[in-house]
């Protein structure tokens, strides 16, 4: 897949310190996984590279208010939401809600609002944002493996975009559950990728952009 980054959205699915960092309400369902794909440092260098290429980094983190109202009677949730109800995970106004410290926004960044379940393109203006950015290629990355970057990831491929899943830039519960989206799920509605692949492909776009202006 060629990868031209200026059309081009690296989005980041929820790297919130309730996932991410120690004392975060969900982390310890996730640091083993993380420990193992090397998610945080392997995502930085992609975060580098793609905001020299000139890509655009849309940050897509799920918060609720106190009392979880947005996902109607928290006593009729179920799964992967009844999870988050009942670690108090991702409340608004908290510190395990806030990105962490590692990819913090930039300058130039988007921050999508909005995101209240499993889908990005569900609840947020994801898609006006790429569309209106000329985006026809997504790279996805961040949590969890087989649930939100999935289910993003199905609905960009049915929405025409180019997907590019990165492999070792996310975490699932298990390793079985990595491994099984990763090999079974990703391949069917997207090129799976490893950071180091997207990493040379963004920056040998880059260098031959440079290079065909004479720089």
């Amino acid at each position: 897949m060629d990868v031209d980054p200026k059309r081009t959205a690296l989005v980041l699915i929820e790297y919130q310190n309730d996932f991410t960092t120690e004392g975060g309400a969900l982390h310890d369902a996730v640091k083993g996984v993380m420990a193992e794909t090397g998610m945080l440092s392997n995502t930085q260098r992609v975060v580098d590279e793609a905001r020299r290429a000139g890509a655009t980094i849309v940050h897509a983190p799920i918060s609720f208010a106190p009392g979880y109202g947005e996902l109607g009677d928290p006593d009729k949730v179920y799964g992967i939401l009844k999870g988050v109800i009942d670690s108090t995970a991702f409340v608004k106004n908290t510190w395990g809600v806030e990105i962490c410290e590692q990819l913090s926004p930039q300058e130039g960044d988007i921050v999508v609002e909005g995101k209240r379940g499993l889908d990005t393109f569900a609840t947020t203006n994801l898609d006006f944002v790429l569309r209106s950015r000329d985006i026809d290629t997504v790279i996805l990355g961040g949590f969890l493996t087989n649930c939100c970057v999935e289910s993003t990831m199905r609905t960009a491929y049915e929405r025409g975009y180019d997907v590019i899943t990165l492999t070792d830039c996310t975490a699932a519960t298990s390793s079985a559950e990595q491994e099984g989206a990763t090999t079974r799920d990703y391949p069917m509605f997207s090129q799976p990728m490893t950071s180091e692949q997207v990493t040379e492909a963004l920056h040998g776009a880059a260098v031959a952009g440079d290079s065909s202006r004479g720089y």
